[in-house]
């Protein structure tokens, strides 16, 4: 017993008098021993029963922290980087190396200066660099960044976004998704199922759009979700508020066009239509579906256009025009063109179009005139038998 108090005693000696920085942790991660070469380098952050961890950079614990069960049930050396508070009160690179002694529940390690030109340590800066970009992202953004593991448990909650529904950073963290939100949550099943997904949705009086992003294994099988959602509310409520309006600006050019091509129903079977200003070709084929729509239904016999107000016309419009009499002749009425003015009878001419097939009157009441007499006139009677 002797011997091995004996021992310990030498252990404890050649740990304090190395000159290389050594320290041995208990299994969860208190600082138990220390050679004088890690004191004089660490200074009074150093004490017993201190966590490792405080010894690192805030940024840089979590790389200690993710591992340290690794440290627990293995024995096999873990490397890890960071910046390691100075006895200048300032942080200094450092390497760690830190392997565990399973039959004693102990944790042994070392420290040493981080040489020029690391590649990890290059990867340590590069990461904490990007660690900084994004996290002035979500600070500066109305974003929330989550993820969840495979059971729907929130491994981060953090973002500006969050703000919006009254959440704290980390607040759900902890928590499942699963059980806030029910299976109406469907997008992460199929995340955790292996699919990105991307889409909307309606979460506490706010609209998210959202991406997930399923991580996977080495082996494959996806391990966690990380999910990245933007408040779109007020976008959504301008696009609603603009779709509104267009509705509102589409029933009124409708109101307009009816207004501005109305159709008469003067007597029994006759329709007249009346176009004033200025026509052009999107008018006269909404001028033709109308026409031909109240012909049909109405069982019209006569339609007459009335140009009266209609001061030019161009080759199109003219066009257009005669193509309408001829849809009216197919559906067994009779079209009938009156007020033509003398601009727009010298545009007809000058264009070669051929009027002789459709009857024109010189104003509305002539072709209501027209349409009377033909309304009133008696078939002739059919010719007698002569013996």
């Amino acid at each position: 017993m002797a011997d091995a108090n004996g021992a310990l005693s030498s252990l404890d000696d050649f740990i304090a008098h190395s000159t290389e920085m050594l320290f041995v942790a208990g299994g969860d991660g208190a600082l138990l021993r220390w050679s004088d070469a890690l004191g004089r380098t660490i200074g009074p952050a150093l004490a017993q029963g201190t966590p490792l961890t405080e010894l690192f950079h805030p940024e840089d614990r979590g790389a200690l922290t993710t591992r340290w069960e690794q440290v627990r049930e293995s024995t096999a050396p873990i490397h890890v980087h960071g910046r390691v508070m100075s006895a200048e009160r300032s942080y200094k690179p450092l390497a760690c190396v830190v392997r565990g002694a399973r039959s004693e529940g102990l944790v042994y390690g070392s420290f040493r200066d981080a040489p020029a030109g690391d590649g990890a340590l290059d990867e340590l800066t590069e990461l904490r660099a990007r660690d900084r970009m994004l996290r002035a992202l979500i600070n500066a953004l109305p974003i929330a960044m989550w993820a969840v593991d495979t059971d729907g448990t929130y491994l981060y909650h953090e973002g500006k976004g969050l703000e919006a529904v009254g959440h704290q950073p980390g607040q759900l963290v902890g928590a499942n998704i699963f059980d806030l939100y029910g299976e109406a949550n469907g997008a992460v099943r199929r995340a955790l199922a292996g699919d990105p997904v991307h889409g909307l949705a309606e979460v506490h009086g706010c609209v998210w759009e959202s991406w997930m992003v399923p991580l996977a294994e080495e082996e494959g099988h996806v391990s966690s979700v990380v999910g990245f959602s933007l408040d779109v509310t007020e976008g959504q409520r301008a696009q609603q508020a603009l779709q509104t309006k267009l509705d509102v600006i589409e029933a009124q050019q409708r109101v307009i066009r009816e207004l501005a091509a109305p159709i008469i129903e003067v007597w029994d079977g006759v329709l007249a239509l009346p176009m004033i200003g200025v026509v052009d070709s999107a008018r006269t084929a909404d001028a033709m579906e109308s026409l031909l729509e109240a012909i049909s239904s109405r069982g019209a016999r006569f339609a007459v256009l009335d140009l009266t107000g209609v001061q030019m016309v161009d080759t199109k419009v003219a066009d257009h025009l005669i193509k309408l009499v001829r849809a009216i002749q197919l559906l067994g009425a009779e079209g009938i063109i009156c007020g033509i003015r003398p601009t727009v009878a010298q545009t007809m001419v000058a264009l070669g179009l051929d009027l002789s097939a459709i009857v024109t009157k010189a104003n509305l009441r002539a072709g209501l005139m027209h349409c009377m007499r033909r309304l009133t006139a008696r078939p002739a009677p059919p010719p007698r038998d002569v013996a």
